[in-house]
């Protein structure tokens, strides 16, 4: 298939899209990305690309197509400016960029924001293809949760943005169960909605990895990791909270790996609570190495705030962790926690519990090496039989065909009518 991917985050920055592209290449399908400039999560754009934007052109034998836009920066703003100006570039530039070319299908990696939707569905109604779009994200449900948007007009606004898009989508995929009721409110019964889960990145193999060198060594040390983005909606100050509780505890460290909008405000924290012996932040690092730090980690750290729309969430680092063989340990509610607790890959307490967290590290600390090892392997059972990569894209390409027989029947009927 002639595929057009649309999605505002790209190589060189870390999303699961990466992973799907280049795997949509080796499957022989012809892809082509359609994207902004690489600037997340720090906000500026990358320097490497800035100093060689032609050697971001190609990746992993896919065309990569970069609109101009307005970067991440700090402030609400900025970040507004962001979101729209991919969206109006992605259309008017984008369009023309492409113009001329012809695709068998468009697939839209939408997380946040919901506006990449746009230049999709203008590309969408110009190529005369169909649209499958991914949902990884809720608007305006999120931009609520973690105090973005608060005004009711502009909410509901919002709401009849994803609506319109929706409602042009010929399959609608969401990364869990319980965002389904929630789309089809949206989308109002007219697309096809199904689950579709995201899966540990194929470079998360940790059988041929060396231990990362960036982490300091602590012979006897019960190591907690975090892996990923700083951001509001992973509730910080409830994790720094629940590491001072753990402060006395002196072999139990949490270390950070990633970076984020919040990431000054936590390492500033760290400092002013007394947290530099047993809190540290290793920086953000490619996600090819992520697997060299998770062999520092005894325990995994997966958290969101307390959130009615983050209890319908599956975290992305929830795949990857169930993947890396290690007890996870999860401040969290609804679906991400249920899969921890069913799997008994590790332990759970509810969103926002910085005394439930401290008390599940600690739990952990404590059992035998091989209790803790058994979680590991139920980790790894479960990322096989629910999230193996291999059977999710199998299915992710028969929907792609399926939608395109579909509007190629529908525009043979319609031609001949």
């Amino acid at each position: 298939m002639r595929l057009l991917v649309v999605s505002q985050y790209f190589w060189p920055e870390n999303f699961r899209i990466n992973d799907l592209v280049a795997e949509l290449v080796r499957r022989g399908h012809q892809v082509t990305v359609m994207t902004g400039l690489p600037n997340y999560p720090d906000g500026e754009i990358f320097a490497q690309f800035r100093d060689s934007p032609e050697d971001f052109s190609i990746y992993e034998g896919a065309e990569v197509i970069r609109v101009s836009m307005t970067s991440r920066g700090r402030g609400g703003l900025r970040l507004i400016l962001n979101y729209l100006t991919f969206a109006v570039s992605a259309s008017a530039v984008g369009l023309w960029k492409l113009r001329g070319r012809q695709f068998d299908a468009i697939f839209t990696y939408q997380g946040s924001p919901v506006t990449v939707g746009l230049p999709a569905a203008l590309m969408r109604a110009v190529k005369r293809v169909p649209m499958a779009i991914w949902v990884l994200d809720l608007w305006p449900d999120t931009l609520h949760a973690v105090g973005v948007v608060h005004n009711p007009v502009a909410l509901k606004s919002v709401g009849k943005l994803v609506s319109f898009i929706y409602k042009r989508c010929d399959l609608i995929l969401a990364q869990s169960k319980s965002f389904i009721p929630k789309i089809q409110e949206y989308a109002l019964n007219s697309t096809r909605i199904m689950y579709f889960p995201s899966w540990a990145e194929s470079v998360l193999d940790m059988s041929h990895v060396a231990a990362a060198e960036e982490v300091p060594p602590s012979p006897g040390s019960f190591d907690v990791m975090f892996a990923g983005n700083i951001g509001d909606a992973q509730d910080f100050p409830a994790i720094l909270a629940a590491a001072e509780i753990l402060k006395p505890h002196t072999h139990i460290r949490l270390l950070i790996v990633g970076d984020g909008r919040m990431g000054r405000w936590v390492a500033n924290e760290i400092k002013q609570r007394g947290l530099q012996e047993s809190v540290l932040m290793l920086g953000r690092h490619p996600i090819a190495r992520i697997p060299s730090f998770f062999m520092h980690a005894s325990a995994l750290l997966v958290s969101l705030k307390d959130e009615p729309i983050f209890s319908m969430t599956i975290p992305g680092k929830i795949q990857s962790y169930l993947a890396a063989g290690i007890p996870v340990v999860a401040m969290l509610n609804g679906e991400g926690a249920d899969v921890i607790r069913r799997s008994g890959a590790g332990l759970t307490c509810a969103a926002g519990d910085h005394v439930g967290l401290a008390n599940a590290v600690l739990t952990l600390s404590k059992m035998s090496r091989g209790e803790r090892d058994a979680m590991g392997e139920n980790g790894l059972v479960t990322s096989a039989l629910e999230f193996g990569r291999e059977k999710l894209i199998d299915q992710l390409e028969d929907w792609l065909m399926t939608i395109k027989s579909t509007s190629r029947s529908v525009s043979i009927a319609q031609d001949g009518s």
